[in-house]
């Protein structure tokens, strides 16, 4: 080619920066611009990995290298949608790929299930990883003393050990400290991790299920009747799990302070209560009594206006990462890579074999240049005339370097700033910000709705 090929990727998460970094290595000449409607990259690796995963969270030091290549270029505070639509980025780039993952989580579609008590898994781990659209502990359930937790994957895990274990686990990790107060105050004795299948079922990780077994002052509950007539497990993940809730429905119960039971074969059937959660009801069970109940049952993409939807998986249809419609036609120059290519599955990692497909797709299929090429100015110029107050990578590295400082003023790796106006506050210059034109300044948080992406 005479001349890069313009690419946008929308979503800063692991999924996009994995597909910049497999069009960087590809050796076609490419010019990348990364947008992300929040200021801040890294996307699920900062918002949805459990604080006390410090190791997982480091991910992100891989994808800051990619992101600080020449060819990629950072613009935060970019809501698709609002700021830019899929008009603007066909007039700006020769391809789009999104990857905004799934945002949407899953309901159990039973009746009580929108009571004040009720809420989704998404929003409480929203919270405690400092994400700006959620402030405050979702549906009251550091008040509850007793919560239920639908959901047989690791998320179900991440939230019952925050509950259960609070600040005294989470005390050096980067959450903030309005955090660590509310997790202080919580009145949580009991967690009950209900599963709607059995036990050789569950999508638990073996390690993230043997890390609930070695919280301090916390008792493992399971029944022995539940694991009676568990069929030999087949796979080396299953026979992990199974040999665990064995050995912990051997235990003797203990004197702990918290609790987490493990029920399994429980299809909720309703939500109960007069004016909140009282109580969760099964098919064939007692009804569990409890004040709060967390479905973490699993995700979904989010329809892209303009594009097609597949409403049933919850992803952008799609063939090798080429968005197609709904008669199988290729949507020119637009692909999808991540959970809203293949949905919710696979751990962080299988998004950079699911990038390399989409990008090896892309440049099989030879995209078109435009017949003038694209200027990566005219796409800033657009912003500014729109009044988008975008993050650049060196704005980026403000905040990030601001809540380095935190950390170590507290003795920690990082605090994580929570609040837009504080992030913006921070990325931006204080000088009269050169990221808007006069008289065109739009309001921060603008048009921003919990849980909305790029």
């Amino acid at each position: 080619m005479g001349r890069p090929l313009r690419v946008a990727v929308v979503g800063a998460g692991p999924a996009g920066v994995y597909t910049a970094e497999a069009l960087v290595r590809s050796g076609t000449p490419v010019s990348i611009d990364v947008l992300d409607r929040l200021p801040t990259p890294y996307g699920l690796v900062r918002y949805g990995v459990a604080p006390d995963h410090p190791k997982t969270r480091s991910i992100a030091d891989a994808l800051r290298r990619t992101l600080e290549h020449p060819a990629v270029r950072f613009l935060g505070n970019v809501t698709h949608g609002v700021d830019v639509h899929l008009a603007d980025l066909k007039a700006h780039y020769d391809v789009v790929v999104y990857a905004t993952g799934a945002d949407d989580n899953r309901r159990l579609g039973v009746p009580g299930e929108d009571l004040p008590g009720s809420c989704s898994a998404t929003e409480l781990v929203a919270w405690y990883n400092a994400h700006p659209s959620v402030v405050r502990p979702p549906c009251g359930v550091l008040a509850a003393k007793a919560v239920a937790v639908v959901g047989a994957g690791n998320v179900a895990l991440d939230v019952a050990r925050v509950l259960v274990a609070g600040a005294d686990r989470l005390g050096d990790s980067e959450v903030p400290d309005r955090v660590l107060a509310d997790l202080r105050r919580r009145a949580v004795t009991d967690v009950h991790v209900v599963a709607r299948r059995g036990p050789a079922q569950v999508k638990f990780t073996v390690a993230e299920l043997r890390e609930i077994g070695t919280l301090e002052d916390v008792d493992v509950i399971v029944d022995p009747a539940e694991l009676a007539d568990v069929p030999p497990p087949a796979d080396r993940r299953t026979r992990g799990n199974v040999a665990l809730l064995h050995e912990w429905s051997r235990r003797p119960r203990g004197d702990a302070r918290r609790r987490i039971h493990f029920a399994f074969w429980r299809r909720p059937v309703a939500v109960v209560g007069s004016a909140a959660v009282e109580a969760l009801h099964f098919a064939d069970a007692r009804p569990l009594p409890v004040q709060a109940v967390v479905r973490a049952i699993g995700y979904r993409g989010r329809p892209i206006p303009g594009l097609p939807f597949d409403e049933v998986a919850g992803i952008l249809p799609n063939r090798m990462g080429s968005v197609v419609d709904h008669a199988g036609v290729a949507v020119p120059a637009v692909y999808v890579a991540g959970w809203l290519k293949r949905g919710p599955t696979g751990v962080i990692g299988s998004n950079k074999s699911d990038a390399a497909e989409t990008v090896r797709q892309l440049l099989a299929d030879g995209p078109a240049l435009s017949a003038t090429e694209p200027e990566p100015d005219a796409v800033t110029d657009l912003l500014d005339a729109r009044g988008v107050q975008y993050v650049t990578w060196a704005d980026w590295q403000r905040l990030d370097a601001y809540e380095l400082g935190l950390g170590r003023a507290r003795g920690r790796s990082r605090v994580q700033t929570d609040g837009l106006a504080t992030m913006l506050a921070v990325c931006r210059p204080q000088t009269p910000s050169r990221h808007t034109r006069a008289g065109s300044r739009r309001p921060a948080a603008t048009s921003r709705t919990s849980g909305e992406n790029p």
